[in-house]
C-alpha cells in the first residue's frame, strides 16, 4: 500500500522534507517562468532578447507538472468520502479564485494608471476602468490577463473532480496495470506534434477542423481525450511514490541528466523553430511549451525523481516556505510586472541576468505579502 504523506499544515515532526522542497522548487519555477514572458514577447523587436527569454523560459517548463504531481503525492489515494473531499478541496480553491479574481484586476488597474509599464506584451486598452469592471464578473467564465496564473485553479478543480473516481482503481491496480495506463498516456504526449505533422502529410482536416481521431466541430472529445493531459501526471506521481526506482545515485543521474537535457533541447530549439516557421501563429508557437508534451515530461520526471531520492530532512524554514507556496502562486503575477519595470531601470543588463533578478524579487515580495495575509484569520483562507 502506498504510504500516506502529510499535508502542509502539520507539525514539523510529521512533515516529509522532500515534499516541502519540491513544492518550493515548483513555485519558484512558476515565478521564474512568468518573468521570462516579457522577453519572449520581444521576438518581433529584439531577437537577442527573445532568444535569451526562450532559453530561460524553456528551462523551467516542468513547473506546473511538478505542482500537479505534488497534488497526487499529498492526496492520492483519497481516503475521505467523496462529498467531504469536494467540499474541502473545491471550497479551498473557490474562495481563493473569487478573492484573487476580484483583487488582481483592481491592483493592475491602479498600477497601470499610476505607475505604467514598459513591457512590450502589455496592451493599455486591457486596463481601462471599463475593462477592469468587466473582468470583475467575467471570471466566472475564465481567467484574464491580470489573473493569468489562475488558469491553474480552473484546471485543478477538474483534477479534484476525478481524484475520488480514479482513487479506488489506483489502490487496486498492479504495477503492470499502472505502467500500461502510463504508456497510453505517454503516447498522448506525442499528439501535439502529430497535429503539426498531419497537415504536412496531406491531412486536410474535416470541414476545416484540424482535430484528430474523432475531433471535429461537433465533438471535441476524441479517442485520447479521457486518458491525456494533467491526469497522467497524477497517475505518474502515484506510481513513482508507490514504486520508487531502487537506483543508485550514479544510475539515477545517468538517466535523469540526459533525459532533462534532451527535453530542454527540444523545448528551447523547437520553440525558436516554431517561431521562425509560423510567425504570428501564437497557437502553434505554444505547442512546444505544452505542459502535456513529451519534451516537458522528459524534464519533469527527472526533477521529481532526484528530489524524491534526495529525501531532504524537514526544516522549519523550508516548511514555512512550503506553507506559503499556494499564496505565492496566487499573488505573484502583479509583482512580476513590478519587478520587470524595476529591472528595466538598470541599463546594460542582459535578459539572462534580468530574469533571475526579477524572479528573486517577485518571489520575495510575494512571500512577504502571503506572510502578512497569514497573520489575519480573515485573509488566511485566501492564501493557504
Amino acid at each position: 500500500m502506498k504510504p500516506r504523506l502529510p499535508e502542509l499544515n502539520v507539525p514539523l515532526d510529521r512533515r516529509v522534507g522532500w515534499v516541502d522542497l519540491l513544492r518550493v522548487i515548483a513555485c519558484f519555477l512558476v515565478v521564474f517562468s512568468h518573468c521570462c514572458d516579457p522577453f519572449v514577447a520581444a521576438f518581433d523587436t529584439d531577437r537577442a532578447t527573445f532568444l535569451q527569454g526562450v532559453a530561460a523560459g524553456s528551462l523551467v517548463r516542468a513547473c506546473v507538472p511538478l505542482f500537479v504531481m505534488m497534488t497526487a503525492v499529498l492526496l492520492l489515494p483519497v481516503r475521505m468520502e467523496t462529498g467531504a473531499f469536494y467540499r474541502k478541496r473545491l471550497g479551498r480553491i473557490l474562495l481563493a479564485l473569487v478573492f484573487w479574481s476580484l483583487l488582481l484586476p483592481v491592483l493592475y488597474y491602479l498600477y497601470m494608471r499610476y505607475v505604467g509599464t514598459s513591457s512590450p506584451s502589455i496592451d493599455p486598452a486591457l486596463f481601462t476602468g471599463e475593462a477592469t469592471l468587466r473582468k470583475l464578473w467575467t471570471f466566472v467564465f475564465n481567467f484574464t490577463y491580470d489573473t493569468t496564473p489562475l488558469w491553474y485553479l480552473y484546471m485543478l478543480a477538474g483534477l479534484y473532480f476525478i481524484m475520488p473516481v480514479i482513487s479506488p482503481w489506483l489502490e487496486r491496480a498492479s504495477r503492470r496495470e499502472l505502467r500500461l495506463v502510463l504508456a497510453i498516456w505517454a503516447f498522448t504526449l506525442l499528439l501535439p506534434y502529430v497535429r503539426i505533422v498531419a497537415p504536412l502529410l496531406g491531412y486536410p482536416g474535416n470541414y476545416g477542423n484540424m482535430g484528430l481521431y474523432g475531433e471535429c466541430d461537433w465533438n471535441i472529445y476524441g479517442t485520447f481525450y479521457y486518458v491525456s493531459g494533467f491526469a497522467g501526471y497524477l497517475v505518474l506521481a502515484f506510481y513513482l511514490t508507490k514504486f520508487p526506482p531502487a537506483w543508485s545515485w550514479r544510475r539515477m543521474l545517468a538517466v535523469c541528466i540526459p533525459s532533462f537535457a534532451a527535453g530542454y533541447l527540444v523545448t528551447s530549439l523547437g520553440f525558436v523553430e516554431m517561431q521562425r516557421h509560423f510567425p504570428g501563429n501564437y497557437a502553434y508557437l505554444e505547442i512546444i511549451w505544452y505542459f502535456a508534451g513529451i519534451n516537458v515530461f522528459l524534464m519533469t520526471a527527472p526533477v521529481f525523481l532526484i528530489v524524491q531520492k534526495a529525501a531532504a530532512r524537514p526544516r522549519q524554514w523550508l516548511a514555512r516556505l512550503a506553507g506559503a507556496t499556494f499564496g505565492i502562486y496566487l499573488c505573484h503575477f502583479i509583482f512580476v510586472q513590478g519587478a520587470y519595470d524595476l529591472v528595466q531601470c538598470i541599463p546594460g543588463l542582459p535578459a539572462l541576468v534580468r530574469i533571475p533578478l526579477m524572479a528573486l524579487c517577485a518571489f520575495a515580495v510575494s512571500y512577504a505579502v502571503v506572510w502578512l495575509l497569514q497573520r489575519w484569520r480573515v485573509t488566511r483562507r485566501f492564501v493557504q
